[in-house]
């Protein structure tokens, strides 16, 4: 596999399909930074007549997205730059629920925190055997206020909660599916790519307006969102301030 030193998120659209990518040398944790490029491409492919489906994926075999950044979240000073950085998830969700385009989640290794709200976030998710989860916020002193509404609405009340109190636990993939967090899951990459093209290439041939109104019916009763995560944020940038969440993520990073 080829060794990737620089964060970066791209885009590339062919034949309707269009392909976001993104990447962090640590995990695929996700700074403010990548968080702000991903929703930027999200509302243009929303926009852009030649996408007629969207991919979102991560480079690398091992994990999806392990969440938000620790080396972002322990640098937080203030309840204002707390706010942001987790508005940064937000603006990422209510992106993926407003875009008039069906988003397929290419989940090929593990979801941590935030990678899990994005799997949840997608309309149809895709993964490998080696994509067990986790929502490991309680962990570090805060919750998992911001993926919340997405991981509730995909899997349940009661497995959201099971899976935000014990913040330590994998859940395999299997449970995943169980759950309805994953579409379908495969037991080696090259199925799961081959379903995911599949699929997109079937959505890209559908026809757009009936997929607009289908993705609107999906979504219904989530317009409080832009509120509701904006708020969610707040409480999440409030509470990495904390001498508990500081101690606990400088605790992680030296693992």
């Amino acid at each position: 596999m080829e060794q990737q030193e620089n964060a970066y998120v791209k885009t590339e659209t062919h034949h309707g399909i269009t392909t976001i990518e993104f990447y962090h040398p640590q995990s695929n944790s996700l700074p403010g930074s990548l968080l702000q490029k991903i929703a930027h491409e999200i509302h243009f492919c929303g926009t852009h007549d030649e996408t007629k489906v969207i991919i979102l994926k991560s480079h690398g075999e091992k994990v999806f997205c392990s969440g938000a950044s620790f080396d972002e979240l322990i640098s937080i000073t203030n309840t204002e730059e707390g706010s942001k950085f987790f508005s940064g998830f937000a603006n990422v969700i209510n992106a993926m629920r407003k875009c008039p385009k069906f988003i397929i989640a290419r989940v090929q290794g593990k979801c941590v925190g935030g990678g899990v709200g994005l799997a949840a976030a997608a309309d149809y998710a895709i993964a490998t055997t080696k994509a067990d989860i986790k929502l490991s916020e309680l962990a570090v002193g805060i919750g998992p206020f911001v993926v919340g509404p997405a991981v509730e609405r995909k899997i349940g009340t009661s497995a959201f909660t099971g899976l935000a109190i014990d913040a330590r636990s994998w859940r395999n993939t299997d449970w995943a599916k169980r759950k309805g967090l994953f579409a379908e899951v495969h037991e080696t990459e090259e199925g799961m790519n081959e379903s995911v093209m599949k699929l997109a290439e079937t959505l890209a041939h559908s026809h757009p307006k009936a997929m607009q109104e289908m993705k609107k019916m999906f979504w219904a009763g989530t317009d409080h969102w832009d509120v509701l995560l904006k708020e969610r944020a707040e409480i999440s940038g409030r509470l990495i301030l904390s001498d508990f969440s500081k101690n606990a993520i400088a605790k992680f990073k030296k693992q």
